[in-house]
C-alpha cells in the first residue's frame, strides 16, 4: 500500500534532518572554526602557516574551487606579496561570482533560497558570498594588477565592479519582494516578534544605518577615480570620486580628490610637477566573525504548542583603536577611514535578516509538525528525538570572508621621489618605501603585531629639470651641453621645509 503523500514528506524531512545531524556533511561545518584555526596558525608561524592551515581543509577539486576558500586563499597570498598566485585564486572566486551574476540576471528565483535552507539549515545553502564580498573580489583583483603594473586589466576590473553593484541592487530588490510574498502566504511577518532576545542594537547603530547599502564601499570608487586619473582619463575619474563622496560624505581626502582633479590633470601642472602624487591605502584589523545565537520559539501544532530551535548569526561591533596619521619625508598626512568591514558586514546581515527570519519561521513550523508527528507515533522518546534533531540541524550560517581587513584608511599627498622612512601613528615601518613617477599607490596592512608592505604601484614620469648653465672657461671654444638631473637629484632640490602639500594643492609642489 502506498504511503500517504503528507506522511511521505514527513518521513523524507526526518531522513534529511537525521542525515544532516549525524553525518556532519561538509556544507554544515563551521567556517568560524576554519578561520580561527587559520588565524591562530598565522599568529604562530606567519602567513605561510596560515595558508597551510587553510589549504589542509580543501581535499576535493570542488572544495579547491569553492568561492569562500579562494577568497580566503587569495587574500593570504596577496598579504604574502605572491600577486600572480593571489590573482589566480581571486579569478577562481570571481568565476563563481560571475555564475551568480548570470543566474541573478536570467533566473533570479533559483537563487531565492533552497529547500535545504528552508527546511533544515541555512548552512545547506551554497555559499554565494556576501554582496560586499562580491565587490571586494574585483577591487582586490584591481589592486593586484596595479601592484605588478598591469593597469589596463586593473581598469577592466574597476569597470566590472560598477557593473556588479548594479546587478546586486536589482537582484536584492526582487529577492525582498519574493520573501515578503512567501511570508504572507504562510502567515508569517517580518516584524520583530521572531527576534525576541536578539541584540538588534548591533544592526541598528548609527554607523550601520548611515550606509547607503550593504555592498558599495568608498574605497572601490575612490580607487576607480585614482586609477582613471593615473591613466589620464579625468572624465571617468570624476564619477568615481563623486560616488566615493556620496558613500562616505564629509571625508576631506575624498572631497579633495574631486576638487583638485582639473588642476592635477591639466597640461601646465603635469609639465611643472616635481613631486609624486602618493596614495596610501592602510588596512588594519580583521574582518568580523558571525557567531550563531540559539533561540527557541513556540510552534502551534494539532496537539498544541511545541518548542522548536532556531538560530541566527550575531556580529559584535569592533572595538579596535583608530589610525590617524601617516608620516614620511617630514610630512604628516591625515588618515581617513573610508571602509569599515565590520559595519558593512552588519549592514549586510541587517538586510538579510528579514528573509532569514522568514526562512527560520518556515523551518520552525516544519520541524514542529515533524516533532509532533514523532511524539504522536513514538511517545516521549519520539518527541525527544525530534527535538534533538531540530537542535542539531538548526545552525546559523557563520560563513564570511574572514581574512579581509577590518578597516581601510586612505591618505594622499605629494612626496619627493626616493626612499622614505614611513610611520603610522608614530610606529615606524620595518623598511623604507621607494616611490617615483607622477603617481604612486602604497598598500600597507597592519596584521597582528606586524606591518605588511605591499608592492608600490607607480605610473608616469616626472619632467626632467635642466641644470643651471655653468660659466664657460675662458679658453673654451663653446659652452657645454645642458645637463639633466636624475629623479634623486630632483628630490634634493625640494627643501624639506616646503614639503607640506596635499593632493588638493598641486601648486605648492610646483614652485620649485
Amino acid at each position: 500500500m502506498t504511503a500517504h503523500p503528507s506522511r511521505f514528506r514527513l518521513r523524507l524531512l526526518w531522513a534529511l534532518a537525521l542525515s544532516a545531524a549525524l553525518t556532519g556533511c561538509a556544507t554544515m561545518q563551521s567556517h568560524d572554526k576554519v578561520a580561527t584555526d587559520m588565524q591562530t596558525a598565522g599568529r604562530g608561524g606567519g602567513i605561510p602557516a596560515a595558508l597551510a592551515s587553510l589549504e589542509s581543509t580543501a581535499k576535493t577539486e570542488e572544495e579547491k574551487t569553492a568561492l569562500l576558500y579562494n577568497m580566503e586563499r587569495g587574500e593570504l597570498l596577496r598579504m604574502d606579496r605572491r600577486y600572480p598566485d593571489s590573482t589566480n585564486a581571486f579569478l577562481l572566486a570571481d568565476n563563481k561570482v560571475k555564475e551568480w551574476e548570470e543566474t541573478a540576471k536570467t533566473n533570479p528565483s533559483k537563487l531565492m533560497g533552497t529547500v535545504g535552507a528552508a527546511l533544515i539549515s541555512e548552512r545547506l545553502k551554497v555559499y554565494e558570498g556576501q554582496d560586499y564580498e562580491k565587490v571586494w573580489v574585483t577591487t582586490r583583483l584591481a589592486l593586484n594588477r596595479m601592484a605588478v603594473g598591469d593597469f589596463e586589466n586593473a581598469r577592466v576590473d574597476i569597470k566590472r565592479t560598477h557593473e556588479r553593484e548594479a546587478i546586486i541592487a536589482e537582484f536584492r530588490a526582487k529577492e525582498t519582494l519574493a520573501a515578503e510574498e512567501e511570508a504572507k502566504s504562510k502567515g508569517a511577518t517580518s516584524g520583530g516578534k521572531e527576534l525576541n532576545g536578539y541584540p538588534v542594537e548591533t544592526l541598528n547603530d548609527p554607523e550601520v544605518l548611515a550606509l547607503k547599502n550593504g555592498y558599495s564601499n568608498a574605497l572601490s570608487h575612490y580607487l576607480a577615480g585614482f586609477l582613471y586619473e593615473m591613466l589620464n582619463e579625468p572624465g571617468l575619474a570624476a564619477p568615481g570620486y563623486r560616488k566615493a563622496i556620496e558613500l562616505k560624505p564629509d571625508t576631506p581626502v575624498l572631497e579633495e580628490g574631486l576638487r583638485g582633479l582639473d588642476n592635477r590633470t591639466g597640461f601646465t601642472w603635469k609639465r611643472r610637477q616635481r613631486m609624486t602624487d602618493v596614495l596610501f591605502i592602510v588596512e588594519a584589523g580583521d574582518a568580523p566573525a558571525r557567531k550563531p545565537k540559539a533561540f527557541t520559539i513556540p510552534v502551534p501544532t494539532g496537539r498544541g504548542l511545541v518548542t522548536a530551535s532556531i538560530s541566527y548569526p550575531v556580529i559584535e561591533p569592533s572595538k579596535d583603536a583608530p589610525l590617524t596619521v601617516v608620516s614620511a619625508a617630514g610630512t604628516d598626512l591625515k588618515l581617513e577611514k573610508v571602509v569599515d568591514v565590520n559595519v558593512m558586514a552588519r549592514r549586510a546581515l541587517k538586510d538579510e535578516m528579514p528573509g532569514m527570519v522568514l526562512r527560520g519561521f518556515t523551518r520552525a513550523v516544519a520541524k514542529g509538525v515533524l516533532q509532533n508527528e514523532l511524539q504522536k507515533r513514538g511517545g516521549l522518546i519520539g518527541g525527544l528525538i525530534g527535538a534533538a534533531a531540530s537542535v542539531a540541524t538548526e545552525q546559523a550560517d557563520d560563513r564570511l570572508w574572514r581574512m579581509l581587513p577590518g578597516r581601510v584608511y586612505v591618505a594622499r599627498g605629494y612626496l619627493p621621489p626616493g626612499e622614505h622612512t614611513v610611520t603610522i601613528n608614530g610606529r615606524q615601518l620595518p623598511q623604507p618605501i621607494k616611490i617615483d613617477g607622477q603617481y604612486a599607490l602604497v598598500p600597507l596592512r597592519m596584521y597582528d603585531n606586524s606591518v605588511l608592505i605591499g608592492d608600490v604601484a607607480m605610473l608616469g614620469q616626472l619632467p626632467t629639470v635642466a641644470a643651471a648653465p655653468q660659466p664657460a672657461p675662458a679658453a673654451a671654444a663653446a659652452p657645454a651641453a645642458p645637463v639633466r638631473t636624475t629623479n634623486n637629484n630632483r628630490a634634493r632640490t625640494v627643501p624639506s621645509s616646503t614639503v607640506k602639500p596635499t593632493a588638493a594643492q598641486p601648486a605648492a609642489a610646483a614652485k620649485n
